[in-house]
This record gives structure tokens, C-alpha cells and sequence, in this order.
């Protein structure tokens, strides 16, 4: 569907409009205001919750004048306008089940969000011309719970956010935005909230995410912007990604530039005017609007600000001076601009080629904390596999004896010898895969920084998983041993929670042995991930290998086989990763001699063009470290090297 909107920022940078907050405590509402009454004019529901208070008076509940004072609210809106604004924010920043029910009116969200975008949408299009269109935007705040810490649900988060965001679209919004967001694993469980109730409405629209950046340069978690950005960027329903609140302009400057540098996206900027100080006992906020103005016009010629607007203690004084430095500004020379229109034309997150991987910045996963590139400088990706029950003894007897702060401390250790990715797998016999994996990333989310690789063949536990997990995370696995039905189901999971997937040379006859089946099995492979819409570097395409260590004739060049299978897929599709279970060719050897054979075998392997792999990191030697005649003996059995005595 065509939208105005983005015609509009496909064109020229927009102007937000400034807080609502400061303008509803300048406007000395009266206690009635705030007093929610069984009134005819209001909607059922909401007579009933007013009968149900008995008049109570709800101190600080902006979001309830929308409905005891919608005059004021739209009053509010139009100065905004009328200011230069081209999109305005619905008066529902705490329009959530959680802020709400602090005031005992949970079940209102959807009501509240529905009158507000109500409202604003009079107030736009009183001023709209063909000219100059305004637009409706349906805007949410963080509310007052954390998910990481536990202290609400994911399912929660994401319930009553579609609901507000269907009252929203409902009530005429263009846009959706979601503001002022602390918690990367909230911020998921929004993201797909918004993106259910467009599909609920049949209404797609333009959706809008900003982040706030703390004055420690992080997120208040500790969220880096990058695991920020290069998790949004997995949803194509976000067509504009930024920050606002917390600090103003100049402390807003380095991330601000890094988004520029990074994203692929429009930015939406919304700083505070500078960081308030405290007069009389009240906050000050002094940035005039023409220093706004000043910081703006910056913002848009240097980094590519497309979307300029202000938070805390903005006015309409601080909008009129954005809009004249920036309003309607051409994105003509803009760097920015022409490498986002280069990259998805048309405003289309979901066209990703070859070449279009070569212009992304930020090409790899990420935890709450931290963005982890695939690409490493001087290594390859390393996935640390002691965090699995199928691999490790040591994680099963805690797993078993439910110690998930040893658990926590094993993974801590990974991290310590260098892995960069965790391959997290709970299945073990007699125990419920769901619940431990649901336990135990919930430490890992909070605790470790490097992302995880959710390891299961249970799509459920897949789902749990990454309702648990902050960030990009990745899926190991997919196959088509089954046929296509779960691959189907695993990959819808990717597009729905933003993740990148390892695929199996496996289908419905059994693992690939050969290098021809091995590469036709990961054409077909290609084939349905790209039909979802997931990046080529998004996939991890796993060869396989079997054991050298049995004797077993059929199986003696196995290395060989899936060493010129890794080979020749990357020479068809250089974007693609790789990976592999490294230690499965040592398996049924000593200790000391599957070390030696791990270590040639992935040196090989990694010359072919092995990208990522599945490994105890520590135990992996390199070939100067191992005695000449030893490396020999083990690359001699990796390419099925025989030498046979002559009389």
C-alpha cells in the first residue's frame, strides 16, 4: 500500500512536534481533569471504570484527558502544527495495561488509544492541505516494567501493545512510533505488537523506533546502540530508526553520528532541550529554540536526520525554530539518504541481494549488550559449545541439578576464552526443554554479553527461546529431513523475532555424504530462506562431517567431501556463512588426538572459506603449536592420505 508519509520522507526531512508533557503541566489542568466519571459522552467501557473508581481522582494520568479534556489535547496538537510540525504524536505515551493499571484502568488501552488518535487526527486534518499534508502519528512510551529484569512478560509487553496500537490505527494514525524505549527485549516484543496489529487491521503503515541513550552512552541496561540498531534493522517494518529523551542535542551528537554512519534507515531525532536543572524544585530545561534549531540543522546536513523533532521541554517556540532551519529541507546532497535509497528503493526493507550486503554496516547478531560482527578481523566466529547438554557433561549435571548460576558462570567462562556466539541447547532426557531453555536465558539474557544460538529441534522451545532473548539472535537449525513443514515454521519464526538461522545439508534421504548432494541440498536451502525474505549473510549453511575416528571405509574422504562442498558454496554465494560442528570428526577418539584432529580439520576447512564454527576454542591449536609429524599424521587422515609399504 502506498503511503503518503513516506512519499513525503522519501522527499524531504519532517518536522516532529515537541513534548506533550511540558505542554499539559503549563496548561494547570484542574483535579476534575484528572478524575475519571461515569460521563455519558464517554464510551461504555470507560463509564464503567468510572463507576468502578467512584470518582477517584487519577493524579498524572495524562492519558485520561484525552477523554476529560479532549479540547485541550487537541488545542495542543494544532499549536504544534501550526508551529511547522508535519507529524504529531497521540497523546498515549503510557498507554499500556502496566502504566494504566497504576491507576486500577488496565483494561482501557485500547479505548485510550483509540480517542487520542482520534483527536489528533481532527487537529491534522483541519490544517492538511494538498500541499502540505500532516500526519497522525500513534506513539508509545516504554511504560514502567522491565522485561529483562523480569519484573513483566514478554507476551504481556506484546499484548497490550497491539491492543493500543489497534486502537490507534483504528482511529486514523499513519504511523506508528514506539519512543523512548530502554529495554532491547521490550522493544522486540513492541516491534511485533505493532507489526500483529497492522496485520489485525489490515492496515500497514510506517513504523517509527527510538531508543534513549543514557548520559553513560549506553541504554539503561547497558545496551549498546549498535545491538540496538542491528537488531531493529532485522524488521522491515521499521522504516525509520532513532533516539530521543534522557540528554539533550550535544550529549545526543556521537550517537546521533554513529546512526548516520550505520543505519540503514531514515533517522528520527528527538533530543530534550539540554539536560534540565533544578529551580525552585522543579526541573529547567534551557535550551532556547533557536539552539535547537542550530543543533538540528547539523543533525540533517552532516549525519542525514530525516525526521527532527524535540522531547522534554521542547515547546512550540523550540518546533517553529526546526521547522525554519530544517522543515522541507531537499535530501538531495545527503550521503546518508543516497545510501539508503541505493540500498532498498522505495523504502523496501525487505530487497536484500548480494550486492546490497556489500553497502551494510553492521552485517553480524547481537545480545541485550553488545553487536557481534560475523566477520572477524583475525579469527573466524567463534560459537562456544559447552553451553549444550548433547556436548557437555559438566552443563547436564548443573542443568540437572537446576544450578543456573553455575550455568551462568560456565557460559562466563566461554566468553572469558574468546567466544564470540553461545550455542545454548537444553534437551536432555527426562526434563522440560521448554521451561529449562526459558530459565536459563533468562540469566543469560541479563548476564552474558556475547549473542546466543538457540539450539533446538523443538519448534516451540525455538519460540520460547526467543521470547527470552534481547538482541539477533541465531537458530541452529534447520534441515529438511522432515520435509519442508518445520523448516517453514522455523523460518517464519526468524522473520517474526529478527534472528539468523544455521541450515543443515540434510533432506528426506538422510545427511548429505557427497559434495554434489551437499551443495544441491544448500541451493534448495537458499531457496526458502530468500523466499522469507532473510539475507544471504543471515544464513549459516553447516556442510556437515562425519567421524574420522571409526575406520569405517564409507567415510574415510568425508572431510574431503565436505571440505569442497564448503568451498564451492561460497564460491556461488559469497555472502552466505558457514559453519560446523568441528569436533564431530573427532568423535570416538582419544582426547589428546581429537584435539590434533579438530585443529587441522577446521585450518582446512577455514581455507576453503569456513566462516563461523561450533567449537571448545580452547582445545583448538594452531599448526605452529603442533609437532610437524604430528600435523602430518592428522592432515594425512583428513584427505585420506594412505601410504602403503613396498617390498
Amino acid at each position: 500500500m502506498e503511503s503518503k508519509l513516506l512519499e513525503a520522507l522519501n522527499d524531504r526531512v519532517l518536522i516532529w512536534d515537541g513534548a506533550m508533557g511540558t505542554q499539559i503541566q503549563a496548561a494547570n489542568f484542574t483535579e476534575a481533569d484528572f478524575t475519571l466519571r461515569d460521563d455519558p459522552a464517554f464510551p461504555a467501557k470507560v463509564r464503567e471504570a468510572g463507576n468502578r473508581l467512584e470518582n477517584r481522582f487519577l493524579d498524572g494520568c495524562n492519558e485520561l484527558l484525552v477523554f476529560t479534556r479532549p479540547d485541550a489535547i487537541e488545542a495542543i496538537h494544532t499549536r504544534y502544527y501550526e508551529a511547522g510540525s508535519d507529524l504529531v504524536e497521540t497523546n498515549m505515551f503510557g498507554c499500556t495495561s502496566i502504566v494504566l493499571g497504576e491507576y486500577d484502568i488496565q483494561d482501557l488501552d485500547y479505548e485510550i488509544a483509540l480517542q487520542a488518535t482520534k483527536i489528533a487526527r481532527r487537529a491534522a486534518d483541519k490544517v492538511s492541505t494538498t500541499a502540505k499534508p500532516r500526519f497522525v502519528v500513534g506513539a508509545i512510551g516504554p511504560g514502567t516494567k522491565l522485561v529483562t529484569l523480569r519484573q513483566t512478560t514478554f507476551d504481556e509487553l506484546e499484548q497490550t501493545y497491539f491492543n493500543s496500537f489497534k486502537g490507534s490505527l483504528e482511529g486514523g494514525a499513519d504511523a506508528l512510533l514506539l519512543e523512548t524505549l530502554q529495554d532491547l527485549l521490550m522493544v522486540k516484543a513492541t516491534v511485533i505488537a505493532a507489526q500483529r496489529a497492522m496485520a489485525e487491521t489490515q492496515r500497514e503503515v510506517p513504523l517509527f523506533v527510538q531508543v534513549t541513550m543514557e548520559q553513560t552512552g549506553t541504554m539503561l541496561l547497558g545496551s549498546e546502540l549498535g545491538a540496538a540498531l542491528n537488531m531493529l534493522e532485522s524488521f522491515p517494518a521499521v522504516k525509520a530508526i532513532g533516539i530521543n529523551c534522557a540528554t539533550g542535542p550535544v550529549e545526543m551528537a556521537p550517537h546521533i553520528r554513529f546512526l548516520g554512519d550505520n543505519s540503514t534507515r531514515p533517522l528520527s531525532v528527538q533530543p530534550n532541550a539540554g539536560l534540565p536543572v533544578m529551580e525552585g524544585g522543579q526541573a529547567v530545561y534551557k535550551l532556547t529554540p533557536e539552539e535547537l534549531g542550530h543543533h538540528h540543522e547539523r543533525f540533517v546536513r552532516d549525519h542525514g536526520v530525516a525526521i527532527a523533532g524535540g522531547c522534554c521541554g521542547t515547546t512550540p517556540a523550540h518546533i517553529k525554530a526546526v521547522a525554519e532551519a530544517v522543515g522541507g529541507r531537499l535530501h538531495t546532497d545527503n550521503a546518508h539518504w543516497r545510501k539508503v535509497r541505493h540500498l532498498f528503493p522505495g523504502f523496501d526493507f525487505t530487497l536484500r541481494t548480494d550486492a546490497q550486503a556489500e553497502g551494510l554496516s553492521l552485517v553480524g547478531c547481537s545480545s541485550l549488550y553488545q553487536f557481534q560482527p560475523y566477520e572477524q578481523d583475525s579469527s573466524y566466529l567463534i560459537v562456544g559449545e559447552k553451553t549444550n547438554a548433547n556436548g557437555s557433561k559438566a552443563f547436564r549435571e548443573m542443568l540437572a541439578a537446576e544450578n543456573w548460576e553455575g550455568l551462568t558462570e560456565l557460559a562466563r567462562e566461554l566468553e572469558g576464552e574468546g567466544s564470540h556466539v553461545l550455542d545454548v541447547c537444553t534437551a536432555y532426557v527426562g526434563r522440560d526443554e521448554s521451561r529449562d531453555m526459558r530459565t536459563l536465558l533468562s540469566y543469560y539474557n541479563q548476564h552474558i554479553t556475547v549473542p546466543i544460538m538457540i539450539d533446538s529441534t523443538e519448534v516451540n522451545v525455538v519460540e520460547d527461546a526467543l521470547k527470552c532473548l534481547a538482541g539477533k539472535p541465531i537458530i541452529n537449525s534447520i534441515n529438511f529431513e522432515d520435509g519442508e513443514a518445520r523448516t517453514e515454521k522455523v523460518l517464519n519464526l526468524c522473520q517474526k523475532y529478527g534472528a539468523a538461522v544455521v541450515a543443515l545439508t540434510i533432506d528426506e534421504d538422510g545427511m548429505a555424504k557427497s559434495a554434489e548432494k551437499k551443495v544441491a541440498i544448500a541451493e534448495r536451502i537458499l531457496e526458502r530462506t530468500r523466499a522469507k525474505g532473510l539475507p544471504d549473510h543471515d544464513v549459516f549453511l553447516d556442510c556437515l562431517t562425519f567421524t574420522l575416528g571409526s575406520g569405517d571405509e564409507e567415510f574415510r574422504q568425508s572431510a574431503i567431501e565436505t571440505i569442497e562442498a564448503i568451498k564451492e558454496v561460497r564460491r556461488r554465494h559469497p555472502h552466505v556463512n558457514s559453519i560446523l560442528g568441528v569436533s564431530n570428526v573427532s568423535f570416538g577418539l582419544k582426547p589428546a588426538a581429537r584435539q590434533i584432529l579438530n585443529s587441522a580439520f577446521l585450518h582446512y576447512a577455514r581455507e576453503a572459506g569456513l566462516t563461523s564454527a561450533i567449537v571448545h576454542f580452547s582445545k583448538i591449536l594452531p599448526e605452529n603449536r603442533i609437532d610437524a609429524e604430528v600435523w602430518k599424521i592428522a592432515s594425512d587422515l583428513v584427505f585420506d592420505k594412505r601410504e602403503f609399504a613396498t617390498a
